[in-house]
């Protein structure tokens, strides 16, 4: 992959920009409808938009009177009725068992908004939300059960989350950033420099510890750590290199975006920023693919077979990358033909699955 450069287009959306354009939708919009307010609201973006399924609740939850008037949310209600219980579980319990009170509770599912910002495989911006909308979820206790303790009072792991009916609804669906702010609202090819630089600046400042280490073999031999690994300062991130093997692959012809979004995670850690991402597929083929005792010939006709299910040329070794429909050994199994010229991939593809095999990476 060409050098990544920070210089993203200019006026891109940000999560302030993007959090006002959201609060100025009407309820209730689909995919589509967002992906249209989106590009309304950032002019010179042309934005699509796909959920992902992966239904989630969120683990704040409000408190509700009989009568539907939202009180409080729960763990601070819920903390001060256990104090002025004195700690009594019981007590808690059997004083709300009957009060008619209820919790509501947000329901949501991913969706990712997409906008090219030029022809590159990651010149593009990723919008990371969640589709949500708030239920009734049930009783403030549970009924049946006295609690154990004050852990089953503050997070209702008991409720149960299947039956969300029109009738129950109190807001929503709307959609809300999710992840933090580095995560959330992110164009793509900055994020890649990031990592990279990231890791780079990572290994340079382990350098004086890897240049006093040594190997010592079965025989007391002593090689220096640098000999034997003489690229360790080179390492490229796995995110780099999927985005490089897209480019260099026959899949370039194609959006990595209209086949895959990115669960990006931009943290602090014990003082120490941790950046990256996991692939999300947004098509995955029925079937998984193993190698058991099929012959690299059968194994050629189904990676065929899965490129056209998901409508992406040589897309099952992406899939190989993500582990979830191609096992690695289909990918080593093919690497093994070519080398043995017993089979053939166009030259470029040929290229990136062999380089993935001397040095593997996955997600």
């Amino acid at each position: 992959m060409a050098e990544i450069s920070e210089n993203a287009p200019a006026r891109l959306p940000d999560r302030a920009s993007v959090e006002e354009a959201l609060a100025a939708l009407p309820v209730g919009l689909d995919e589509g409808a967002l992906a249209e307010a989106l590009t309304h609201a950032f002019p010179g973006f042309s934005f699509s938009a796909a959920s992902i399924d992966d239904p989630y609740w969120r683990d704040t939850r409000s408190v509700l009177a009989p009568d539907g008037t939202r009180i409080a949310e729960l763990r601070p209600w819920m903390t001060a009725e256990i104090e002025k219980h004195a700690g009594d579980i019981n007590a808690v319990w059997s004083s709300l068992r009957d009060s008619g009170m209820e919790l509501a509770e947000w329901h949501g599912n991913t969706v990712f908004a997409f906008a090219p910002t030029g022809p590159g495989a990651a010149d593009y911006v990723q919008i990371a939300l969640g589709r949500e909308t708030e239920w009734r979820a049930g009783p403030i206790v549970n009924p049946d059960y006295r609690p154990w303790s004050a852990d089953e009072l503050l997070d209702p792991s008991w409720l149960e989350h299947d039956g969300l009916t029109d009738g129950k609804v109190l807001a929503g669906p709307l959609y809300r950033l999710l992840g933090r702010t580095g995560s959330s609202v992110v164009h793509v090819r900055s994020f890649l420099t990031r990592c990279a630089r990231l890791e780079r600046d990572k290994r340079e400042a382990r350098r004086p510890e890897m240049e006093r280490r040594v190997w010592v073999d079965s025989d007391g031999g002593k090689t220096p750590f640098l000999d034997s690994q003489p690229g360790w300062f080179e390492f490229v991130p796995r995110e780099v290199r999927f985005f490089q093997d897209w480019e260099e692959s026959s899949a370039r012809s194609e959006r990595v975006y209209d086949h895959w979004a990115l669960d990006i995670k931009d943290y602090e850690h014990h003082g120490q920023r941790e950046i990256g991402f996991i692939i999300r597929p947004r098509h995955l083929p029925a079937d998984r693919l193993e190698v058991n005792d099929a012959s690299v010939h059968i194994l050629m006709d189904r990676i065929e077979a899965i490129d056209r299910e998901v409508g992406l040329p040589f897309g099952w070794f992406f899939l190989m990358t993500h582990g979830n429909r191609v096992d690695a050994e289909v990918g080593e199994a093919i690497a093994r033909g070519i080398r043995d010229a017993r089979i053939r991939l166009p030259d470029h593809d040929a290229k990136v699955l062999l380089r993935w095999a001397d040095h593997r990476y996955g997600f």
